[in-house]
């Protein structure tokens, strides 16, 4: 199994979370989070803006499906512009189910 976790714009989180759906990946984290890339924030007249707000969303797939899984985040979340997000994809060793106590992998 694969961790995906997506940075992705804000106003670009519902129609991420829309897509993954209308794939057949309907589970996912999502968060509000503050970053920056390597443009280290954005200046703005006189204001610079340390960190912008991003959100997050995680999820995980079979191994086989994380490259589809990117690949509808990509299509979904992009916009052409500096500050578009990032994807990440990590092994998940294991997972259990707390209700159960059951290992889930």
């Amino acid at each position: 199994m694969k961790m995906i976790r997506a940075i992705v714009r804000p106003e670009r989180a519902e129609a991420v979370a829309e897509a993954l759906a209308n794939a057949g990946f309907p589970a996912l984290t999502k968060m509000d989070v503050f970053g920056r890339g390597k443009q280290k924030g954005i200046r703005v007249d006189e204001v610079y803006y340390d960190e912008l707000p991003k959100t997050l969303l995680m999820l995980v797939v079979k191994d086989e499906d994380a490259e589809r899984a990117a690949e509808v985040i990509v299509e979904s979340a992009r916009t052409g512009s500096i500050g578009d997000g990032k994807i990440f994809i990590t092994e998940v060793s294991s997972a259990y189910t707390i209700r159960t106590g059951e290992a889930t992998l």
